[in-house]
């Protein structure tokens, strides 16, 4: 790629001087970015308005199929004379030690900052999906474990912690939470999600964006959006989603955290919808995003996302078109380094074909952002005081992204995570005495805990005689810690995937001669194919991959109780094995304490609180599901696929029992737009200490459209003490219950509702029904309607 700084001559004639009011602190951010930008050539205008990606692969191979044709040497010394917006992942592209990397950073700062004329840093962006993405640094659980959790303080908390871990090392920016609701468990970036349902996916993304920006970092939504809504569940595949499905399902998420959490950044995403990709469409990143919804912050493209304009989608007919596009629509920032946005667009701009005016409008954003981050300030805040100074190869060592607070929280939200989704008879908690067989491919690897943007997992693997970096416990090392008094042994019976079943027949001997068989099956997260679940890790149907299915029987028919662990990033079909088994636990690849806290379900330790995020299918076919369905979406008889899942969205159990009594009711009726409180007391009437959610659907009976037979619209998740009772409040506002209506606004409809406090979206697990009518005027609401339903848990005092 070839970058050029001005020609002297040129920059003789048009550049106005650095100095003047915007390097004032004193003065306002728009005062200081007005003034700055003034003084800057067209150049270093569109220098502010891309990446560059020092250390990737110049083949593209080990990024991603298509960028093999975009990713292109860039002369670092040569390109920062104009200055720089980002500098892309300089953490997370090759093994680092922290504290080397953090003074490299520091000093490519400097680089940057004394080879352009104004001296300002670049925008330092790197992934946290499942924790800082980063050699030695905390392997969180996936986003689909938060959403299982139902947690949003302690998923906040995490934030928080990735935050100050990122900030430590002169991170500025993060590309997380993923706000795609899950709309076909066969697409591969099911793990990166948080569920199936858009108010769960609000609320915990929501969380996460506050936990971050209260550490100083810019969290970024992504990806906005449709992206989940892939025809076939093909990633990059078209979106064929309607105009309700996107209203009513996909963007609300999105919403929720631009107006709830003051979220600071947007990535577009790579979908087209009914012909028009997001990159290039102005009614989303514009009309929608900023017009609408007020979002001031910037947007930037997925990686590559502006290209693929061009040698994907065929909307634009070289670099500097898609260029325009993407501009036109509301794209600030290029991502992950330039192509379209540096010579392409000065020349585009130059020839008329782009207006000025748009570089102008991203520059405006991209500055301000820097303003906020203090990289406009005289000296910029680049790397820690501790480090400043130190030679690279001293501070090896000296930073730690894995401390003991760490582990512990991770720890916690692995344990809240998993899902206990069948116990029969009473199987678990386990005895831990006798002889132990454990079975299955993922009981002994590491990365079997770990997702596809964990570091291990989306880099380390490339550089197999690098260490890991982080300590992670395998599922047989924590069940042997576990059951010191039981005889541990193991066998993996068959791999991931593959059709070698020639281990299963051992396997299944071992299990045969001993008291209780675990069997740990599940995914391996990988990119582009190279695993079962991940990015570019589609599947063709909902059997557990490879031979897994066929192991599970073999055990099965031993006649030996086996207990299934599920290590995945999505749900598999189940309904064959369902019924034989002694108890089955799901996990979501719950990170890098992940198998201590498996461990500890088993025994009875941890007492499991989690609650499926996605349902689990009965069968592997008849996909697309999810429980937001009309009724011409559930099992009817018209068709011979009965779609209802195994386990539904909500499903979960417990090792206590909990009794919930309906509160003081709500009135019969309430103005559509009226609000009132709902109450229930949840009593813990086991022997054990425990955690239950309570889940708050609504019902419409009959709407001008059709309805999904239920949706969630409130949940609070209640620890209890045995014998404890605590009364839970929902503060409910007509506005929950809005919907896209006949006429294409959003509506709240006057007439019959019912208000279901529920263990699961299933309507067998409906605990107790609150029915309203809704009188009055129907209303069309937007954006600022009430998006959150408020809840309180308190404690209920003792009478007598």
């Amino acid at each position: 790629m070839a970058i050029h700084p001005v020609p002297p001559a040129r920059q003789a004639e048009q550049v106005p001087a650095t100095d003047g009011p915007w390097r004032d602190p004193s003065l306002s951010p728009e005062e200081r970015v007005a003034d700055l930008a003034a003084r800057m050539t067209l150049e270093e205008k569109t220098a502010q308005l891309y990446g560059i990606w020092v250390g990737a692969d110049a083949e593209g191979d080990g990024v991603a199929p298509h960028q093999n044709d975009m990713v292109d040497t860039v002369d670092f010394e040569e390109i920062t004379t104009r200055g720089l917006g980002q500098l892309t992942r300089p953490f997370g592209t090759a093994p680092v030690d922290p504290g080397v990397g953090a003074v490299a950073l520091a000093r490519a700062q400097s680089r940057i900052a004394e080879a352009g004329r104004f001296g300002i840093p670049a925008l330092a962006h790197e992934e946290c999906l499942a924790g800082f993405t980063a050699w030695g640094a905390t392997a969180y659980p996936v986003p689909l474990a938060w959403g299982a959790a139902w947690d949003p303080e302690l998923v906040g908390e995490m934030a928080r912690r990735i935050g100050e871990d990122m900030r430590s090392v002169g991170v500025h920016q993060g590309l997380a939470p993923v706000l795609d609701v899950v709309r076909d468990l066969r697409w591969g970036r099911v793990e990166e999600t948080i569920g199936e349902d858009p108010y769960l996916v609000g609320t915990i993304a929501t969380a996460y964006v506050k936990g971050l920006e209260s550490a100083g970092i810019v969290a970024t939504l992504k990806h906005f959006a449709g992206y989940s809504a892939s025809a076939g569940a093909r990633n990059h595949a078209p979106v064929r989603a309607g105009a309700r499905e996107m209203a009513d399902v996909i963007l609300p998420p999105f919403e929720m955290a631009v107006r709830e959490g003051g979220v600071r950044s947007v990535m577009h995403s790579y979908a087209e919808i009914d012909g028009v990709p997001v990159a290039a469409d102005p009614t989303l990143l514009t009309g929608l995003l900023r017009d609408t919804w007020g979002f001031t912050g910037t947007v930037v493209a997925d990686y590559f996302a502006v290209g693929f304009l061009e040698t994907l989608h065929k909307v634009a007919a070289d670099p500097g078109d898609a260029a325009r596009l993407a501009l036109t629509a509301g794209v600030d920032v290029e991502l992950p380094t330039v192509r379209g946005y540096g010579d392409a667009l000065v020349a585009a701009v130059r020839a008329g074909a782009v207006p000025e005016e748009l570089v102008d409008r991203a520059l405006h954003r991209v500055l301000l952002q820097k303003c906020e981050l203090g990289l406009l300030d005289p000296r910029s805040t680049v790397l820690p005081t501790a480090l400043d100074g130190v030679d690279p190869e001293r501070a090896r060592g000296t930073v730690d992204l894995d401390p003991p607070r760490n582990r512990a929280l991770a720890r916690l939200l692995a344990e809240r995570s998993c899902v206990l989704v069948a116990n029969r008879d009473g199987a678990l908690p386990l005895a831990g005495t006798g002889r132990i067989a454990v079975v299955g491919p993922r009981a002994d690897d590491a990365l079997a805990m770990l997702g596809c943007y964990s570091f291990p997992s989306h880099v380390g693997v490339s550089y197999p005689d690098m260490p890991v970096g982080i300590e992670i416990p395998t599922a047989l090392d924590a069940l042997r810690a576990e059951f010191p008094g039981a005889q541990v042994d193991f066998r993996p019976g068959c791999d991931v995937d593959g059709d070698d079943d020639s281990g299963i027949a051992r396997a299944a001997d071992l299990a045969a001669g001993a008291d209780v068989c675990v069997a740990v099956l599940g995914d391996r997260a990988g990119l582009f194919g190279r695993g079962t679940s991940g990015e570019g890790c589609d599947a063709a149907d909902l059997a557990l991959p490879g031979r897994q299915a066929a192991l599970l029987e073999a055990l099965l028919e031993t006649g030996t109780p086996v207990v299934l662990v599920l290590l995945t990033g999505r749900t598999y079909a189940l309904g064959a094995h369902a019924d034989r088994l002694a108890g089955c636990v799901q996990a979501f690849f719950p990170g890098e304490e992940g198998g201590p806290a498996l461990a500890g379900v088993l025994s009875g330790r941890v007492n499991p609180s989690g609650r499926l995020p996605v349902g689990i299918p009965d069968g592997p076919g008849g996909q697309p599901w999810t429980y937001l369905q009309p009724p011409l979406g559930l099992a009817n008889g018209v068709s011979n696929l009965d779609p209802t899942p195994l386990h539904p969205f909500g499903h979960g159990l417990s090792y206590t029992s909990f009794a919930w009594e309906p509160g003081t009711g709500a009135p019969d009726e309430l103005p559509t737009d009226g609000e009132t409180d709902l109450d229930l007391t949840v009593t813990n009437t086991g022997d054990r200490d425990g955690a239950e959610v309570v889940q708050l659907y609504v019902h419409d009976p009959v709407a001008q459209t059709t309805r999904p037979q239920a949706r969630l619209i409130g949940y609070a998740r209640v620890p209890l003490a045995a014998g404890e009772s605590r009364r839970v409040r929902f503060r409910f506002h007509a506005d929950l219950v809005s919907f896209t209506g006949a006429r294409g606004h959003r509506i709240v409809e006057p007439g019959d509702l019912e208000l279901r406090f529920a263990t699961s979206s299933a309507p067998a697990d409906v605990r107790h029904t609150v029915r309203l009518r809704l009188t009055g005027p129907e209303r069309t609401v937007d954006h600022r309607r009430t998006l959150v339903c408020a809840t309180s848990v308190e404690p209920v005092l003792a009478t007598g």
